[in-house]
């Protein structure tokens, strides 16, 4: 698997849990907001090996309880299967982050109890969905992806990095219907990291995002707000 980096620590990645995050190469889309760009674009060109990940995994059993597996898009990676199995035979917890475009990977990692939780990003309506993911989406395929992950996923969210650009309420709103009331729904401020794969890009305010979700709560949705 090739892996772009690798955090050692987050308290924040996996609800309830201390975790690693790797950072694996390469995506399919090209949202022009996206924070991590250098992954996505190519321009990444430093690699942590296995035997350097999972070293440090031995060393950390016992104080880390799970590992986050992040991109880029991690699906895109042929040995992503594997990469988990080693994972977890060192008693650690997975958590994968996908954009959904690979349905049929999702499918067997579930269906062989491989993953523990999972953080499906909705980038918009299915209208602007390729506008947003600046990439031809097969939105059949985010579909799928999303039952799927509903249907057999131990735990689960999804959410939206809203921007003011390419979101407006009702789209937050239409998200959030497609999302469906029983599912953990996340709407995320915007940050610019810095090196984004477009400029021109900003964020809505806190204030209005919060008004939104309160008004998305007394509809029955299960939403909140994470704040840049």
């Amino acid at each position: 698997m090739i892996i772009s980096g690798m955090q050692k620590l987050t308290l924040l990645d996996y609800p309830g849990k201390t975790a690693a995050i790797i950072f694996t190469y390469g995506c399919n889309f090209r949202c022009p907001f996206c924070h991590n760009a250098l992954l996505v674009t190519g321009e990444c060109t430093d690699t942590l090996s296995e035997e350097e990940v999972f070293a440090f995994l031995e060393k950390r059993k016992g104080i880390l309880d799970a590992v986050c597996i992040t991109g880029g898009e991690p699906t895109l990676q042929k040995d992503l299967k594997q990469f988990i199995l080693k994972v977890r035979s060192l008693g650690y917890s997975v958590k994968l982050d996908t954009n959904g475009t690979a349905p049929d990977v999702l499918e067997e990692l579930l269906a062989e109890n491989l993953l523990d939780y999972v953080a499906m990003d909705i980038k918009n309506t299915p209208e602007k969905y390729s506008l947003t993911a600046g990439a031809d989406v097969d939105i059949n395929n985010i579909l799928k992806s999303m039952e799927i992950i509903k249907n057999k996923a131990p735990d689960y969210e999804f959410r939206t990095t809203v921007t003011r650009e390419l979101h407006t309420e009702a789209d937050i709103s239409a998200v959030a219907e497609l999302v469906g009331r029983g599912s953990k729904y996340f709407l995320q401020q915007f940050k610019d990291s810095g090196c984004l794969i477009s400029g021109g890009h900003t964020a809505w305010d806190v204030n209005e995002l919060h008004s939104i979700n309160k008004r998305l709560l007394s509809l029955s949705f299960s939403t909140a707000i994470r704040e840049s």
